[in-house]
């Protein structure tokens, strides 16, 4: 894209205020260089007090305050339409920009008139870089996964397929699906691929938008290094064992939709049992591991 002169920001956010009011506020100091900022807050029924806190402490931002909760992919298809700019960047509440982060990779995107998203490089508190990259759920890559050679082969670019394993987040490259943290989308792959699928409310979402606007319409999805900090999981921490459900559940959805009608029977009946085999044994864990908590006394 050769000029952009006004970037969307799209946050959904679910009772996570503390982190919010952090995103807004960096989003306040650091806009990018030559652009302006269209800020749209999409909350979704928060019991926290966080529409308040928008309307009391960032005036500028479009809030839509939902009376009940949309779901993310629900929410994020409020902030789009809502949307007036050159280019859109669904951001995740739990994170905080650092003084480049949209000038870096708006630069890229004019860069590559050819990408169809952005993701940046995510780094926990520590300042380590969290591995943010996957490539798109393929039968065998998952089948890998699940047998454990990507933890055997890391560097493989075969057996380390789904989770990138040997990926170098120092340099730019393309990716399938970078974490939807942070997803910056020139408005004309948005015009042309549309707005998320609603039957991935939580988990998939971005994934499945990536897969069309990849696979089905042919534009290219990037990574670029340039940083934000993530703290990670503040909405979906506060239902665990619902979101591990959820999860499991939305990549058998996106396997129904995507690969039923073009993998051998086989081998998606042998990926679907070890999704929901996955999702049993991790679900066990959760429950013994909260069941052992200690309770608080007063």
């Amino acid at each position: 894209m050769e000029s952009l002169v006004l970037l969307s920001v799209c946050i959904v956010n679910w009772n996570t205020c503390h982190y919010l009011k952090d995103c807004l506020q960096s989003l306040r100091e650091f806009p990018p260089d030559g652009a302006d900022l269209e800020i749209i807050v999409v909350d979704n029924a928060s019991s926290d007090g966080s529409a308040d806190m928008v309307r009391s402490n960032f005036p500028e931002v479009k809030l839509i305050a939902n009376s009940e909760n949309n779901g993310y992919a629900g929410g994020n298809n409020q902030a789009l339409r809502a949307a007036t700019g050159d280019a859109v960047l669904l951001l995740n509440p739990d994170v905080v920009l650092h003084p480049h982060t949209l000038t870096q990779t708006l630069t890229f995107l004019r860069e590559h008139p050819d990408a169809g998203a952005v993701g940046c490089r995510l780094l926990s508190t520590d300042g380590t870089t969290q591995s943010s990259l996957r490539s798109f759920p393929d039968p065998l890559p998952v089948l890998w996964e699940y047998l454990k050679f990507s933890k055997l082969f890391p560097k493989s670019k075969i057996f380390g397929a789904y989770r990138m394993t040997y990926y170098d987040y120092d340099k730019p490259g393309e990716a399938d699906q970078p974490m939807g943290t942070f997803l910056l989308i020139p408005r004309k792959t948005l015009d042309q691929v549309g707005v998320m699928d609603e039957q991935f409310p939580i988990f998939f979402n971005e994934v499945d938008w990536c897969y069309r606007a990849k696979r089905e319409h042919g534009w290219k999805i990037y990574y670029t290094p340039a940083t934000l900090t993530h703290y990670g999981g503040g909405s979906t921490r506060q239902a665990k064992p619902r979101m591990i459900r959820e999860s499991h559940q939305s990549l058998l959805r996106f396997y129904e939709k995507h690969y039923r009608s073009k993998t051998p029977a086989l081998l998606y009946n042998a990926i679907t049992f070890a999704v929901r085999w996955n999702e049993k044994r991790i679900l066990k864990r959760v429950m013994s591991e909260q069941d052992e908590a200690p309770t608080a006394t007063t």
